[in-house]
């Protein structure tokens, strides 16, 4: 029996091209592909591209170049794929390019590059039900819909992969069925915009297990909430009705946690952002579901440095900051991105102010951070373990830790467990990012 082709695989970017990436992988196993963990084993290569910013792109470019270079056959799919004609003038000898969620041209082209030479048996070559993930077996990423329909002016998302298009809820579902029947303790909830959740098909009802359920975010976090396993909410609009979603947080039905991109305060900031120029009310609405859930963790992200931003507009948003309170921030200096609007806007803010700011924001925000965890001391917390060391320690996750972005729960004599495990820890101290503890 002839071996099965080989494929090399390299993902770069955000948890939703993960995702990509998963889907791409599961299809090429059901094809009976095996998956090769280098260069030099691969009969063809496929790199999952991000285009978001340049940066991203160099690193995108780099990783296409040096799989050239190690292997010679590459495919290259992903956001910097809708730059094809750029992706070929830098690496001609690339074999494909295909643009993101256009998963049946990269298997097709792996088919092209790679043939197969005996054909697929799926009765021996088994995919497990979940597909193949790139993440640890104790959490997944649930990806629920494509695309965007905001037209953010530092943004290039929705030219790159279009509109919004939602998965219908019984697949969802079914999908996360799938995961928590395969071990995952946490499903992260993630897509462009995760409050928008059915606004394409007019919030159609579906079914799933036989009864009916509605294509919108509160159902959906009603119905995961019954699988028995975390629940994380990343990357919501402050629409309305996430509120609706504050009260299943206070009762436990999902993690009270929010991923909420902010990205700015000032109202002239965030016009010329094209996004809402509420913060006053923003403002007013995350003391009211403190209110409701008390144990509720804010995250967000920012951009310092945008066109037109004076130094009143970032103390403004200095200010807001310590109003909201935030328990986890992330921030970016602005970066220009070929196409996208911003560009265009007057006053830019130069480099050496922008890290200036950028130093000024993390500085303010660590004080926050480290105020509000160090409020955690004392307190007794459930915690899923992601690794567990040989001398007894383990790296580990509150509630409020989202995974490769947020802080740890670092244990000691923590022996005997394992990853995936939940576990009462009693935290005994607490740093500008990471709690420490002892299981209770």
């Amino acid at each position: 029996m002839n071996q099965s082709p080989r494929v090399g695989f390299v993902s770069l970017g955000c948890p939703k091209a993960l995702v990509d990436s998963e889907r791409i992988l599961t299809q090429l196993r059901t094809d009976g592909y095996t998956i090769s963990p280098d260069y030099e084993g691969a009969d063809v290569v496929v790199v999952n591209t991000c285009g978001f910013i340049d940066s991203a792109k160099a690193e995108s470019l780099d990783a296409i170049g040096e799989a050239i270079v190690e292997n010679g056959k590459v495919i290259v799919t992903g956001c910097l794929g809708v730059e094809a004609d750029m992706i070929r003038s830098v690496h001609p000898a690339v074999l494909a390019v295909t643009g993101p969620q256009q998963y049946e041209q990269v298997v097709r082209a792996v088919h092209e590059a790679a043939p197969h030479e005996r054909p697929h048996d799926p009765y021996v070559d088994l995919v497990p039900p979940q597909g193949i993930r790139l993440t640890p077996r104790h959490y997944a990423y649930l990806k629920i819909s494509e695309g965007c329909n905001h037209n953010c002016s530092f943004c290039i998302i929705p030219s790159m992969r279009g509109r919004l298009v939602s998965r219908p809820i019984g697949d969802v579902l079914g999908e996360a069925r799938r995961l928590v029947d395969a071990g995952v303790k946490e499903l992260l909830v993630i897509s462009q915009d995760t409050s928008a959740y059915g606004v394409d098909v007019k919030y159609r009802t579906g079914f799933w297990d036989g009864r009916p359920v509605r294509t919108q975010l509160t159902a959906l976090a009603r119905a995961l909430g019954e699988f028995g396993v975390w629940v994380r909410m990343h990357y919501v609009y402050p629409y309305p009705h996430v509120d609706e979603l504050i009260p299943l947080m206070a009762e436990g039905r999902i993690l009270p946690y929010l991923d909420i991109p902010f990205q700015h305060a000032s109202p002239r900031i965030l016009k010329a952002m094209k996004r809402p120029a509420l913060e006053d009310r923003t403002l007013a609405r995350i003391r009211q579901w403190r209110d409701a859930c008390p144990d509720l963790t804010l995250r967000s992200t920012f951009i310092v440095g945008f066109p037109g931003e004076t130094e009143e507009d970032f103390q403004y948003l200095l200010d807001w900051m310590t109003e909201a309170q935030l328990d986890r921030v992330g921030c970016f200096q602005y970066s220009p991105v070929a196409g996208a609007r911003a560009n265009e806007l007057p006053d830019p803010v130069p480099d050496e102010v922008k890290a200036e700011r950028w130093e000024r924001f993390m500085a303010h925000q660590q004080a926050i951070s480290t105020r509000r965890l160090a409020a955690k001391v004392g307190r007794t917390l459930t915690v899923l373990v992601d690794e567990v060391d040989e001398e007894g320690g383990a790296t580990a996750r509150s509630m409020a830790d989202a995974p490769e972005i947020d802080g740890s729960v670092l244990l000691r004599d923590a022996a005997g467990h394992a990853p995936g495990d939940l576990v009462r820890v009693r935290i005994e101290d607490a740093d500008e990012y990471d709690l420490y503890g002892v299981p209770a």
